[in-house]
């Protein structure tokens, strides 16, 4: 899950990590009152989940509650790369002596944490990387050991930091990295860290990627779902244990197992089609399973034909083919299906659907097969 801005803080806050004091808005008159609390010159910030927001003009300084009541009027609404803003984070102003960059993910080829540094924040951290690699300090972190002390002061050396606060840049790079562990975030992104006039080292920006898959060890970040306006479909397909992802293609993709949905994807593009989701029923998908997702599929307008591949393996392929079955007796299904079942009980299955009085099914031996039919049809 990304979080905004203001969910990242937070957590930030939380971990023990300054942040500067800010108020959520939804309207243009929240964000005067939140002006007026915090008191003195603000800035209003766009919360998308997506960068480029002050190019965008998305983050603007009020010198009072009059201008970021004006500021936010223009914010909110505003698209940002696609992003619909919502909601603004009106936070105090913050004295800016230095801009840093500090990062945490997980390098999967490496099965370790990596840190990003760089005494360069507040900028395009690509361009940054791409045009002056050697301003960008990394370093892998054994997840068992974790980010020692020395580390930390390695990493503040190398990426350049401001020497006179090295011992406060490094406490505060063990903050973050503790966070990323304790919060089971799979990114934490802070760009820009900044230096204050007084020496401080305080966080001004947050960009926080939680783990979904750890959320039974927190369950209070339900509740960071009530901020977002999700996709209804997505919604739907989460409500019924539904893996869901909206693509921008024409052709459905229904499949048992993420690898074999992102093979799927692969074969409909290499044959000249375009992938409209990514739908994973899991590896014991029955027959209420492939029904719930045809009719989450049914609710997608872009869909022209859908193509379900499955593999038996715990997945039995006459389940699979009975929950088609089932939905096709429930429902008047708008599109076409291609249907390929393989391993377990997939002679049985195959049976069912040649039983199947309906000139929707549309069987295939093969994936390459049944993504050419789908695309074919789809068209």
């Amino acid at each position: 899950m990304d979080l905004f801005e203001f969910q990242g803080k937070s957590l930030f806050a939380r971990a023990g990590i300054p942040v500067p004091a800010g108020r959520v808005a939804r309207t243009a008159e929240e964000a005067r009152s939140a002006a007026a609390e915090l008191g003195g010159v603000v800035v209003v910030k766009a919360q998308v989940q997506v960068g480029g927001r002050g190019k965008a003009g998305g983050i603007k300084v009020a010198k009072d509650p009059e201008e970021a009541f004006a500021h936010a009027s223009t914010i909110l609404g505003m698209d940002i790369k696609g992003h619909t803003v919502r909601l603004v984070w009106v936070e105090r102003a913050s004295d800016i002596a230095a801009e840093y960059y500090v990062s945490f993910t997980l390098d999967r080829a490496a099965r370790k944490h990596l840190a990003m540094v760089s005494a360069r924040g507040g900028m395009d951290i690509e361009a940054v990387a791409r045009e002056t690699p050697d301003a960008l300090a990394r370093m892998h972190i054994d997840p068992v050991i974790g980010l020692t002390a020395w580390q930390a002061s390695e990493l503040v050396y190398r990426a350049g930091l401001d020497r006179p606060t090295a011992r406060k840049s490094a406490a505060m790079l063990q903050a973050l990295y503790r966070a990323v562990v304790d919060l089971d975030c799979d990114l934490v992104e802070v760009n820009p860290l900044i230096k204050t006039s007084s020496g401080d080292i305080v966080a001004l920006d947050a960009k926080v990627t939680l783990d979904g898959n750890a959320f039974f060890r927190h369950p209070e970040f339900e509740s960071f779902r009530e901020a977002f306006t999700p996709d209804p479909i997505e919604e739907m397909a989460r409500q019924r244990d539904l893996n869901f992802i909206k693509l921008e293609g024409s052709v459905g993709i229904i499949g048992n197992g993420a690898g074999l949905v992102m093979s799927t994807l692969d074969v409909v593009s290499l044959v000249g089609g375009r992938a409209a989701n990514f739908l994973d029923v899991g590896g014991g998908a029955g027959a209420e399973t492939i029904s719930n997702a045809l009719d989450v599929l049914t609710h997608d307008p872009s869909v022209r034909s859908v193509l379900i591949n499955i593999f038996g393996g715990i997945t039995r392929c006459d389940l699979v083919a009975q929950g088609i079955a089932e939905a096709i007796a429930q429902r008047t299904l708008p599109w076409p299906i291609v249907v390929r079942l393989d391993g377990t009980n997939a002679t049985e299955g195959r049976a069912i659907l040649a039983g199947i009085q309906s000139d929707r099914v549309h069987p295939s031996a093969t994936m390459r097969a049944a993504a050419e039919r789908a695309v074919e049809l789809a068209r």
